[in-house]
């Protein structure tokens, strides 16, 4: 493991200086839907680690954000955001981060997620806890949702569709101490993991933006479910993160709006 850990560190770092490095140029800007964008920073990006993965691994499957499914007949798969926040980046707001987990046989043992403008390095190794810069990490202990600081994101189709998150927000924030939407789901997790966020959710989210962060909070100790609290899967549509000790009270105010 250790391997594969000093390799994606060194891959995110990378990638990280690479995004960083373009953050205050003027960007090219494609629209994939009404407000889903992608810039060529996502595109270099993802080129620098999809490259460095198959020069170190070259039988290794990869998931990526903008190429989608590489498949190769192996045990290793490694699902990538190279740029986890593109809105935010294009807009020049310093929230965001280049996500990476590794997954053997359908099992998420590494995640690496790196905010270049912090320097915040994120690692999780399954059966090994979570880790912020080498500290070990582990969510808040804190019980009482009113007192309680919430992350959440919208879904692009958020103008037209009516499942669109609003109506839990609307509940969720009449509940909690406070809710954000910082715009990058793989750092909401992250933080999740670190104790400052007690609990996130969200809709419509791929792979990739929940791989690496999926490890990092149950590793720190938290809970993952789908909004209902049953079990998450990567084809599951919606996802919940809490230290745990507030999860069934997220679950219920969710599960109230619903009906």
């Amino acid at each position: 493991m250790t391997d594969f850990k000093e390799f994606t560190i060194t891959m995110a770092r990378e990638a990280g200086a690479l995004l960083k490095n373009k953050f205050h140029e003027a960007h090219t800007i494609e629209y994939k839907g009404e407000i889903d964008i992608v810039t060529e920073a996502d595109k270099m990006s993802e080129d620098l680690l999809i490259t460095k993965i198959n020069q170190r691994y070259p039988s290794h499957a990869i998931l990526s954000e903008e190429t989608g499914a590489i498949k190769k007949e192996s045990e290793y798969r490694w699902i990538i955001d190279p740029l986890d926040g593109t809105t935010n980046y294009s807009h020049r707001y310093p929230i965001f981060c280049v996500s990476i987990a590794l997954e053997l046989k359908g099992n998420i043992i590494l995640g690496v997620i790196y905010n270049p403008m912090s320097e915040e390095l994120f690692v999780a190794e399954k059966g090994a806890g979570s880790f912020l810069n080498g500290g070990k990490l582990s969510v808040s202990k804190t019980t009482d949702l009113s007192k309680c600081m919430l992350a959440t994101g919208f879904p692009y189709d958020v103008r037209y569709n009516k499942n669109n998150n609003l109506n839990y927000f609307a509940a969720m924030i009449k509940n909690a101490q406070a809710v954000r939407r910082p715009g990058s789901a793989a750092l909401d997790l992250a933080y999740v993991a670190a104790g400052c966020f007690d609990g996130f959710w969200e809709l419509k989210l791929n792979p990739w933006d929940t791989a690496a962060g999926w490890l990092m909070v149950t590793e720190a100790g938290g809970t993952v479910t789908d909004l209902f609290g049953a079990s998450y899967r990567f084809d599951t549509p919606h996802i919940l993160a809490s230290n745990g000790l507030i999860h069934e009270d997220m679950i219920s105010i969710i599960k109230e709006t619903r009906s």
